[in-house]
């Protein structure tokens, strides 16, 4: 039993130093400009695939992916955001964001906390947003 507790009690000393160490990493990224990510190649997009036993049904055509959002400026999506939402006198709501962004809702959405949090905007009701 005595054995058992002691594992534990390292297992838990190691969990939070790993805590730590995000908590480190998580800051890091923050300090740090966001970029856009590298597009992946068709390669490793698609999943491998695995030896089918049953007969397939024949592919049918499929709709054109949807072509990525120009962005409104030219800076980055966090900076886009921040210039539509300073350029607006009573606040810029989501619609208004979305249509002047051109971004989608998640992205628009995960900008927002990130400026948020950063201390740059300010939430004056919900799903409107004025410059802190």
């Amino acid at each position: 039993m005595k054995k058992v507790q002691t594992q534990i009690k390292t297992i838990a000393k190691n969990l939070t130093s790993l805590a730590q160490k995000l908590e480190k990493l998580n800051d890091q990224l923050a300090a740090q400009p966001v970029k856009a990510a590298p597009a992946k190649s068709k390669a490793a997009a698609k999943p491998k695939k695995k030896a089918a036993s049953k007969a397939k049904a024949p592919k049918t055509k499929k709709a054109a992916a949807k072509p990525a959002p120009a962005a409104a400026g030219k800076g980055t999506v966090l900076e886009n955001v921040l210039d539509v939402i300073a350029k607006s006198k009573n606040g810029a709501d989501i619609a208004n964001l979305k249509s002047k962004t051109n971004l989608e809702s998640r992205q628009l959405s995960n900008a927002l906390y990130k400026l948020s949090k950063k201390g740059m905007i300010k939430t004056v009701s919900r799903g409107v947003y004025v410059k802190a």
